[in-house]
Order: C-alpha cells, then sequence, then structure tokens
C-alpha cells in the first residue's frame, strides 16, 4: 500500500476530485494549507499599501491506495492540476505498513 500526497491549487480541486472518482477512487483527505516553494509569494495591494504574503494557499489531498493503482492516481493529479505554470505543487508517495478501520477493525486492504 502507498500513501499518495498531493498539494495543488484550490481552484483545480474539483477537477482532480473528479478525476480520481472516474479511476475508482473512493476516499480521500483533504486539508486547506499554506506554503511556498520557488514561488515565494507574492506581493498585493490593499487600501493602498503594498505588503508581502509569503504563505500561498494550497489544498493538500491524501489517499492511500493500493500500489497497482499508484501511477493511475498520479496520472490522474497531474492531468487535472497541471496549469504549466509555477506553483502548480507536488506528489509525494510514500510505503504505509499498516492500515487499520477503526469501525470494523479490518485491516491493510480491507481497511481501505
Amino acid at each position: 500500500m502507498k500513501k499518495i500526497e498531493a498539494i495543488i491549487k484550490p481552484f483545480k480541486m474539483d477537477d482532480v476530485r473528479e478525476a480520481l472518482a472516474d479511476i475508482g477512487i473512493t476516499g480521500m483527505t483533504v486539508s486547506e494549507v499554506k506554503g511556498f516553494g520557488r514561488q515565494k509569494g507574492h506581493t498585493e495591494l490593499y487600501r493602498g499599501a503594498e505588503y508581502m504574503v509569503d504563505f500561498l494557499p494550497k489544498v493538500k489531498i491524501e489517499i492511500v491506495v493500493q500500489t497497482d493503482d499508484v501511477d493511475r492516481c498520479i496520472d490522474a493529479i497531474i492531468e487535472t492540476a497541471q496549469t504549466g505554470k509555477i506553483g502548480d505543487g507536488k506528489i509525494f508517495v510514500t510505503d504505509i505498513a499498516r492500515v487499520i478501520r477503526i469501525r470494523t477493525g479490518e485491516e491493510n486492504e480491507d481497511a481501505i
């Protein structure tokens, strides 16, 4: 099993969710996060004063899938989240040692 964490632009969330649903992903965790990479923030004008916005709003999607489904998930995320501009985000894939469904006690693949 693998955990896929994708950091994407907020306005792409609905498209990514639909693309993942189309390939059979039935569950995910989504968080509103802030951060920066190469974008390094930007300046904004508010009531005539310019100020620096260091952390940019992003959305973090977390999905745990069977190892066989990882490439399909990554492809779906890239195809729908990519704008070709700086700040499109990142995808991280890590190994999952154990999953337990709290309600039933099911473990690993049965708990996904």
